[in-house]
């Protein structure tokens, strides 16, 4: 797995399986927000560089979305330090079982009932800031989907809501709503972050 430091508090940890996949370790005051989880072969990796790092215990995880790809390493972490999990209340029934991310199939289960907390939202429904990430609601690609930006030091986690290629966003593959999607992209142009980190494709 390969360790690199996109910012001052934020660091990504790549593996390539046909293509890349990313997830984010975000320097906190007294320890680690790891935003997604990637598959499971990058749990242990994920966990040595907390270590690494040396900035404090793992404080919690956010989930951009359910999809196997970001949360297939929670359980193998979870293993080693049982921490609070977070996703979008939308997207919890997905993850659960409940409810199929694809029309006319069977739900599958990828975690307990239970286990991942709703991010919190205030009485208008704007979701709240947790550690130092604030989420924004960005539907599309799932129907829970969230990104999640780091004021600070300018970056947006995108998580699958682009791909990008030759320094250039684009549409995620397997986008079940694409006309969602690239209305909830307006994000960028709300925020106007330094640099979008994308889990499947490089920094832009």
């Amino acid at each position: 797995m390969k360790v690199t430091q996109i910012s001052e508090h934020i660091w990504s940890c790549k593996i390539w399986i046909i293509f890349p996949i990313h997830v984010w370790l975000v320097k906190e005051k007294s320890g680690i927000t790891l935003v997604d989880t990637g598959l499971g072969m990058m749990a242990k990796g994920i966990l040595n560089t907390v270590e690494q790092l040396k900035a404090g215990p793992l404080e919690r995880i956010v989930l951009t979305h359910g999809h196997p790809d970001h949360i297939g390493g929670l359980k193998r972490i979870w293993r080693s330090k049982t921490v609070p999990t977070y996703a979008h209340r939308i997207e919890i029934p997905y993850m659960q079982g409940d409810l199929s991310y694809r029309k006319g199939r069977k739900p599958a289960t990828y975690v307990e009932k239970g286990l991942i907390q709703a991010l919190g939202e205030d009485e208008q429904g704007q979701l709240q800031r947790i550690g130092s990430l604030t989420p924004y609601f960005t539907p599309g690609h799932s129907p829970g989907h969230v990104v999640f930006y780091h004021e600070w030091d300018q970056v947006l986690l995108a998580g699958d809501l682009f791909t990008s290629k030759k320094g250039r966003l684009r549409a995620a593959p397997f986008t079940p709503d694409l006309r969602v999607s690239v209305q909830s992209s307006s994000i960028v142009r709300k925020l106007q972050p330094s640099k979008v980190e994308v889990c499947h494709g490089d920094s832009v």
